[in-house]
């Protein structure tokens, strides 16, 4: 069983690993918040909307829907189908966590279960203690929404290049996820590279592309993740995980 200190480490560890997330998703909502302005959202909607839905993809999806004056249905399953790539990280998470958990605690994970987050949580060595993702998610979420709120308030008086700018800052949080794991092993280092081959030959050849960006990553991720786990299986982790 987990002791309170215990969990307040694991908290601490995710407020630590999380800090650089809530930055970029700060940058990142700051550039949906100018979208979300331009299509005629108020500050309080962009950021309920961020509060509600953490994804970027979804969101700009779900923008798209309402600029073009679609309904309430159309909407939902647009951002169902981009937002689809979650249920395979919550069952990748799930796996990792003590069978034991409780299902307050895993809807609770659920909410904030973001690629960023994913992939830092999914990282973890050994078991993974809900409270690990609590601490990323406190600081995480509260950038994205902050983000987008004053993005849609302030955001439509910065210059393009500003804005431009703004919207790169999601790659580098993708980089400083993948870069030290990919440092200390060479096989997640190969997977990384055929992930990006791969996503490149969806985006330019021309009937790949036509597949929309939320099914293309559940399809890569499926292959390539299912590939790996053949090539290099993991033994299942026993025993209790401490934080560090």
């Amino acid at each position: 069983m987990n002791t309170g200190n215990e969990n307040l480490r694991w908290y601490a560890k995710g407020l630590k690993d999380g800090f650089p997330i809530g930055m970029g998703y700060f940058a990142v909502a700051f550039a949906l918040g100018i979208t979300a302005k331009k299509i005629g959202m108020t500050p309080l909607q962009a950021g309920a909307m961020s509060a509600l839905m953490v994804a970027s993809a979804g969101q700009f999806a779900a923008m798209t829907v309402i600029a073009a004056g679609g309904g309430y249905l159309q909407m939902a399953v647009t951002t169902l189908i981009v937002n689809l790539r979650y249920l395979l990280m919550s069952c990748a998470l799930s796996q990792k966590m003590k069978p034991e958990t409780g299902i307050l605690h895993r809807m609770a994970m659920s909410y904030g279960i973001t690629d960023e987050i994913f992939g830092i949580a999914v990282s973890v060595d050994g078991r993974l203690n809900p409270f690990y993702n609590y601490g990323a998610i406190s600081i995480s979420v509260p950038g994205w929404t902050l983000g987008a709120f004053l993005g849609a308030s302030v955001g439509a008086i910065l210059p393009k290049s500003v804005e431009n700018a703004l919207g790169v800052a999601l790659y580098g949080m993708f980089l400083a996820i993948i870069i030290p794991e990919s440092r200390k092993n060479k096989f997640v280092a190969g997977i990384v590279m055929i992930s990006m081959i791969l996503s490149c030959i969806f985006a330019v050849v021309p009937w790949l592309s036509t597949i929309s960006s939320g099914m293309r990553i559940i399809l890569l991720t499926v292959v390539i993740s299912a590939a790996a786990a053949l090539i290099r299986p993991v033994e299942g982790e026993e025993g209790d995980v401490h934080g560090e």
